[in-house]
């Protein structure tokens, strides 16, 4: 029930308790203000639109994505998302609706657990420096976690690549199956953010668990099996949905449901919708946990979480023929994992004591990717190991 209330009252805004006599709990950061509200429904109506422009002008008909067409998409939303940097950069304060030094402190004191960045940050004599600090913190926190969501989705890539062989969905279909399955990520993530904000606003020890998590997560990223398989009738959400639905035997051109001798059907291309919400579910549980190290503001951790959702698709397409050459990426997400996770445990009495910055994390992030790719372009599979890693593919 708890759970329930956080869930509802993050939406609601910050006078609905006292105008309609509700009790509801003392968790002032999940009540939205006015403009948090307004800024965070044009953030959701832009998305839609840019959605229907791409399945509304350029998707009218089941097609194969071209390279082009992929590199286009992905070239968009990289452009997308560094614009809304620069936008948050100069005007990240009207998110809150901050207007004088009093609730600039307010939200600073809420969002920063450390004293010493809350210092870096506000000066009581200085509101315009005080601002312009906030502002260049809250940009380039949603940089550097746009950049670890963007970094961890490569993982997802895998995964759906593998899904989407084993369960023999054509290739024209793939992007109508990652579309619904992105909208279904995008609220599941609003609901895992906001609840996991809310968790580390009241238990911030919690920060620990996530941090381990993390390095568990790691860890076993550098043992799984490059060769792992998915066997589709073994697959848990294929058992729940044979059990508890009628599932029609064969894809039925681009349907997720068809209607037989009177009853409804479930298609297999509507279980491997479920699927990759499944899986979004599973990777959302590392890669939420991971932005929180960067900052603990739900709203840049929901932006920079769904410019790096809407890339992913794109990417998809971009990166799935060529996957195979960037054999080291994989062990340098794990490494990145990792990372994330030791800067989550040791933040407060290890890294802060230092001044460990949040740009250092940032630059940390690029290193390892670029190490990472560098060294799979210098260091090829073998002609014979890399066939083999497209004939799965």
């Amino acid at each position: 029930m708890y759970v329930c209330t956080l869930i509802v009252v993050c939406i609601l805004p910050h006078n609905f308790g006292t105008k309609f006599a509700i009790p509801l709990p003392d968790l002032p950061l999940f009540f939205m203000n006015y403009n948090e509200l307004l800024f965070f429904t044009c953030f959701l109506s832009f998305i839609a639109l840019m959605l229907v422009i791409d399945l509304g002008v350029f998707s009218r008909s089941s097609h194969k994505v071209s390279f082009r067409e992929a590199s286009a998409w992905s070239i968009i939303w990289i452009a997308l998302a560094l614009g809304f940097y620069f936008v948050i950069r100069n005007y990240g304060d009207q998110i809150h609706g901050i207007e004088n030094y009093k609730e600039l402190e307010k939200k600073v004191n809420l969002y920063e657990s450390s004293k010493e960045d809350r210092a870096k940050v506000l000066n009581p004599n200085d509101y315009e420096g005080s601002l312009d600090r906030y502002r260049a913190k809250m940009g380039l926190e949603f940089l550097t976690g746009w950049l670890l969501e963007y970094s961890l989705s490569v993982d997802n890539i895998f995964v759906i690549i593998l899904l989407f062989a084993s369960f023999k969905v054509r290739e024209k279909y793939y992007k109508k199956v990652l579309m619904w399955g992105i909208l279904g990520a995008v609220v599941m993530r609003f609901v895992f953010i906001f609840l996991g904000a809310a968790l580390l606003h009241e238990f911030h020890w919690i920060i620990y668990i996530f941090g381990a998590l993390l390095i568990y997560s790691g860890i076993k990223m550098f043992k799984d099996d490059e060769d792992e398989k998915v066997e589709p009738e073994k697959h848990p959400v294929v058992k729940f949905v044979s059990r508890y639905f009628r599932v029609f035997p064969r894809y039925v051109k681009s349907y997720f449901f068809v209607r037989k001798t009177g009853r409804l059907f479930a298609t297999p291309l509507f279980v491997v919708v479920l699927i990759i919400e499944f899986t979004d579910l599973i990777f959302a549980v590392d890669s939420i946990p991971a932005i929180f190290a960067v900052t603990e503001d739900p709203y840049i951790v929901f932006f920079s979480n769904i410019f790096a959702i809407m890339g992913l698709r794109s990417m998809f397409f971009f990166l799935s023929n060529v996957m195979h050459f960037f054999h080291y990426l994989k062990t340098g997400l794990a490494i990145l994992l990792i990372f994330i996770g030791v800067k989550m445990i040791g933040h407060e009495y290890v890294l802060e004591p230092i001044g460990f910055k949040t740009e250092y994390s940032l630059y940390i992030i690029l290193a390892i990717l670029v190490t990472s790719v560098t060294a799979s372009l210098l260091f090829p599979k073998k002609e014979h190991e890399a066939g083999e890693e497209v004939g799965k593919h």
